[in-house]
């Protein structure tokens, strides 16, 4: 294991990426550092001049509770959110130059991140009222199905710290000084956030294992988190415990990513989404002052109890928002097949694969569920936006829907292509890798199944 450092200053890492066009991004990672032991930089003082864009306006003295977007009943400015996505393109661009190199080696896309912040699309979903370009739910799943046509890894890094952001639009949970601190280091460079809730072998609806114990006016954290996505680069940590009280509460607590007593186990060698570092977190009497311990309620709840409105809705946006991950992979997928069956002329043909009839017809079925993933994907956000229950209560079941037809997508692909699609010279066989790994960010299908059955049910039972 290795202790966990702080991210690597915007200057820092300017200066490496940018110095030579033709020179490789830093891209040590706790596996490969020399001494096994990253160092440590110190968080940009509160005073500094920011250095990188990130599209974000000084936050001020902005309080929590104001009202976003101007005047009652003024359309809301989506200047900032289109300049954000004009630069998509070339920000997908560059990642797919890098996906290959990061895949082979497991190593963090530092440079990709950057050039996905620098586009102003790591903290799109900022509300307005904090400075930033209040992106909606629809906005992220179209920022994510594209970067996943670039690197999944990316999109999935950016796909948590976006809904980090979107949470705190709606919730206004992060003490006012802390998310100013997130803000203004988003204004200097990259800072991932993500959530880390995930413990190795916990059951559902168990108490979470890592412990907060009380320490004067704070708390020490003790425990290991598993699947952290994003794990040696994250700024932020929300890592949910339980207290050692007699009646134990649960609550989620602010974590700096380079705080004493946190150590990153590289344990992420999966079959795909290789250069997402979703490591395990280990915390061993990791200090949290009390007031970035958010939400301590009774751990004694039930799961039913505990699942409010907003709950649900963070869930919808988790799932639209990783569903289209998985679709820009299978575009992608879909884009290589394309070139090689326009390209492709067996020896005893005289015209390439896709003139045809059989190969056409398989590309328009890999089309037909791919419009139907998107549509449906998309149809949702929208909805869900507008604040439509029945919307987000399907979300569920389209996550599950959108990754299968992903994943029977680029199946169909590397069927289509034969041995050419399984070799390493050609990114295919990545995009198959990447989608079937996307399953880890999915709920069981059997526990997504039996819930949309219930619910019907339940509603076949109203009079």
């Amino acid at each position: 294991m290795t202790t966990r450092a702080a991210n690597r200053s915007t200057a820092e890492r300017s200066s490496e990426d940018h110095a030579s066009d033709d020179r490789p991004a830093d891209n040590r990672s706790p596996r490969s550092a020399s001494a096994g032991r990253r160092s440590r930089t110190a968080a940009p003082s509160a005073g500094s001049e920011p250095t990188g864009s990130g599209h974000l306006e000084s936050t001020g003295s902005t309080p929590t509770g104001s009202a976003p977007g101007g005047p009652v009943g003024a359309a809301p400015d989506r200047s900032a959110v289109e300049t954000a996505l004009a630069g998509l393109p070339r920000v997908v661009d560059l990642l797919a130059a890098r996906a290959e190199e990061h895949d082979r080696d497991a190593t963090f896309p530092y440079q990709g991140i950057e050039a996905v912040h620098e586009a102003g699309l790591l903290t799109l979903t900022v509300s307005e009222r904090y400075g930033g370009p209040g992106g909606t739910l629809a906005d992220t799943v179209r920022v994510l199905s594209r970067l996943g046509r670039g690197d999944a890894s990316v999109a999935v890094v950016t796909a948590f710290t976006l809904l980090q952001h979107a949470e705190q639009a709606r919730r206004a949970d992060w003490p006012t000084a802390g998310y100013r601190r997130l803000l203004t280091e988003s204004r200097r460079g990259p800072a991932l956030v993500n959530t880390l809730r995930a413990e190795p072998g916990a059951g559902a609806g168990e108490l979470p294992g890592t412990v907060a114990r009380r320490d004067g006016d704070g708390w020490l954290l003790t425990g290991r988190k598993t699947y952290c996505t994003g794990a040696e680069a994250l700024a932020w940590m929300a890592v949910t415990a339980r207290t050692d009280e007699e009646e134990p509460r649960i609550g989620t607590f602010l974590v700096r990513g380079e705080s004493e007593g946190l150590e990153i186990d590289p344990t992420w060698d999966q079959l795909g989404l290789r250069a997402s570092a979703s490591h395990d977190v280990v915390l061993d009497g990791v200090r949290v002052p009390g007031d970035l311990a958010l939400g301590l309620t009774n751990g004694r709840r039930t799961a039913r109890q505990s699942a409010d409105a907003d709950a649900e809705l963070s869930s919808a946006w988790h799932d639209l928002a990783l569903s289209a991950v998985a679709i820009g992979v299978a575009r992608a997928a879909e884009a290589w097949l394309i070139r090689f069956l326009n390209q492709r002329t067996p020896a005893n043909l005289t015209e390439p694969l896709g003139t045809l009839p059989r190969y056409r017809t398989a590309l328009g079925e890999i089309e037909a569920q791919l419009i139907g993933a998107e549509e449906l994907v998309e149809g949702l956000a929208s909805r869900v936006d507008r604040g439509d229950q029945e919307a987000v209560a399907r979300t569920g079941p389209a996550h599950l829907l959108a990754t299968r037809a992903a994943t029977a997508v680029v199946q169909q692909a590397v069927a289509l292509t034969g041995n050419p699609g399984l070799s390493r010279r050609h990114p295919l066989e990545r995009y198959l890798r990447d989608v079937l790994s996307s399953r880890v960010h999915l709920a069981p299908d059997e526990t997504v199944l039996e819930a949309a059955g219930r619910a019907a049910l339940e509603r076949g039972a109203r009079p």
